[in-house]
Parts: C-alpha cells; structure tokens; sequence
C-alpha cells in the first residue's frame, strides 16, 4: 500500500495528523475554552469544535457537580476541647472561563479553602452547639465557601459536616452526663406523679368528707375487692357511724 501511495503518504499523515487536531468533540457535560495564542477567545461545546492547529488551544472543564471529601481536621472549639471533624462539599464549575484563567488549579483551591474554613468555623463554636447545630454550621460554611469561590466561577452547592471524633475521656463525661441527666428527668417525673396523686387524694378525701354515704360505698367497694381476692378471712374496723345510734340510746 505505501509502495501504490508513494511520495503521497507523507502527506496523507500529515492532512490525518491536522484533522485530528483541528476537530474536537466535546460529551454534553464539558466545555472548552479556546485559547489563541495564549488569549482566551470564549468557550465553545459541546459537540464538534474546530481549532486552527498551532494556533488555538483547548482546555476541557467539566460541569458536573463534584464530590469532594475534606479529610479529618484537627479543631479546637471555643471551649477547648480537641475534636478530629471531616466533611463533604459538594460543587460544579459554572464559569468554565473564570475557572481557567483566574485560579490555577480550581480544584486543589477549593480544597485548601474547603479545609481551612472547616477549622475556622467549628473554632467559633462550643461543642454542645457543634453536635446541637449542625445544619447551622453546614449553611455557614457553604456561604462562606461560595462567597471566596464564586470569583473562580464554581458554586458551591452543599457542604456536610460528616464524622465527629470526640477524645475517650470526653465521650466518657459525656456519657456520664447523659446518665446524670435521665436520672434528673426520672425523679422529676416521679415527684410530679406523687404530687398529682396527693392532690387527687387530697380532693377524694374532701368529698367523702362531706358525704357519709360516699364514705360507706367506698368502704364497701373496697371490702369488695378485698373479698374477691380469694381471702378467706377478712377482719376489719367496724365504722362508728354504724354503732353511734346504739351509743346515743345508751347515754
């Protein structure tokens, strides 16, 4: 075949080699920006694109939103105590152009500041307010990011505070703390009950006081339960109203 083309397969490969680089194709999440000569022209995409060869450049961004894990921080509460603390954000490129030419690595930028703002925004925070208020601290940090970011033409969508390592001795307080505190409610919630049954005796007991007869029934209710019990002997206080006719005749 080469001995058919002759002289013309130098040329062949070389129109091949010139296509192939004149042509590009871009999928529909990614787009390009064309730099001539060293000057950013736009972006184009997706689809084809053609370039004029040693003279234009291209340079792929992809606009999907990106997960990017922030790896274990040391943090220091407003209170002192040392936590390990990582997170997630979750970010897309909306400015491919911005995203080339005013940062050098948009990706490894947003990781840096992604890290630094972690530490700085737990270090305002006590740790009961850290575990208390979490999505607090999540849309905290997110605005912050987006704010630093948005001249690098990446929106931050969504920042998750993920694990927090708290020290042994503190999970321990902690812990104890926990116990302290449902000990607390506990006998709260049994006084509470001790005083709404003494209120309710205290009402029972006025009104059997000023009715004999509900005095008598309730007496015999309760000689009723007793007896169904299966008590074979039953010795009770005779009521004074009962015998107080027979000590009226005697006197």
């Amino acid at each position: 075949m080469l001995e058919i083309l002759g002289p013309y397969a130098v040329l062949i490969f070389f129109l091949i080699g010139i296509i192939s680089a004149a042509i590009k194709i871009l999928p529909e999440w990614e787009r390009g920006v064309v730099l001539r000569l060293g000057r950013s022209i736009g972006i184009r995409g997706p689809g084809p694109i053609f370039l004029i060869p040693g003279i234009e450049r291209l340079l792929r961004i992809d606009t999907r939103t990106v997960t990017m894990d922030i790896p274990a921080q040391d943090v220091i509460t407003h209170d002192n105590v040392s936590l390990k603390v990582n997170a997630v954000i979750y970010f897309r490129v909306v400015d491919p152009e911005g995203a080339v030419t005013r940062v050098i690595d948009y990706y490894f930028a947003t990781s840096q500041l992604a890290q630094t703002t972690l530490r700085s925004v737990l270090g305002q925070y006590q740790l009961d307010q850290i575990l208390a208020t979490r999505e607090e601290i999540n849309h905290s940090i997110q605005e912050i990011l987006d704010k630093a970011t948005e001249p690098w033409g990446v929106k931050i969508s969504n920042v998750e505070v993920k694990n927090i390592d708290l020290p042994k001795e503190m999970q321990s307080a902690m812990a104890r703390q926990a116990e302290a505190e449902r000990e607390r409610r506990a006998k709260v919630i049994s006084a509470e009950g001790e005083l709404q049954r003494a209120e309710k005796l205290k009402e029972a007991s006025v009104i059997l006081a000023s009715s004999p007869s509900a005095l008598q029934l309730a007496y015999l209710q309760t000689l009723s339960e007793i007896t169904n019990e299966g008590t074979k002997t039953v010795i009770f206080p005779l009521p004074l109203e009962f015998i107080k006719p027979f000590m009226d005749m005697k006197s």
